[in-house]
């Protein structure tokens, strides 16, 4: 399974050990995972990461291993109605590139969180482990 990080998830994981985040960097490998991000998502990383306790770039760089960089896409041959355009490229690259977008950014994506865009699933990581723990997959 592909799963799409947005930046907030990136900066929590590399943030907090005890997180959701950074859990799914601990399952990845066991459960099949792929964690991907985009450009436009690892840019916002690291115009953000200074913002965070100086241990959190050193964790950054212990993660960022993990995940493989994708190609931005920044449109679609669908109709869309996204109010947030900041995160459109996000949108947009998870749909073409993974199974599931985990976002901690709940005012930009509230009109699909928990649902889904066009088949892709977009979901808290929280929501997200619990729905594989409930599956009995974790």
């Amino acid at each position: 399974m592909r799963l799409f990080l947005d930046a907030s998830v990136l900066l929590a994981a590399a943030g907090s050990a005890n997180g959701s985040s950074h859990a799914l960097f601990s399952y990845a490998a066991t459960q099949g995972w792929a964690l991907v991000c985009s450009p436009y998502a690892l840019n916002e990383v690291l115009r953000n990461l200074s913002k965070l306790p100086a241990s959190a770039t050193t964790e950054w760089l212990r993660l960022r291993p993990q995940v493989t960089v994708v190609d931005d896409v920044v449109s679609m041959d669908r109709p869309v109605v996204f109010a947030s355009r900041k995160d459109r490229p996000i949108l947009f690259t998870a749909l073409a590139w993974a199974n599931v977008l985990l976002t901690l950014d709940k005012a930009d994506f509230a009109d699909v969180l928990g649902g889904t865009f066009y088949g892709l699933r977009v979901l808290l990581p929280y929501d997200f482990l619990q729905h594989e723990r409930a599956a009995g997959r974790l």
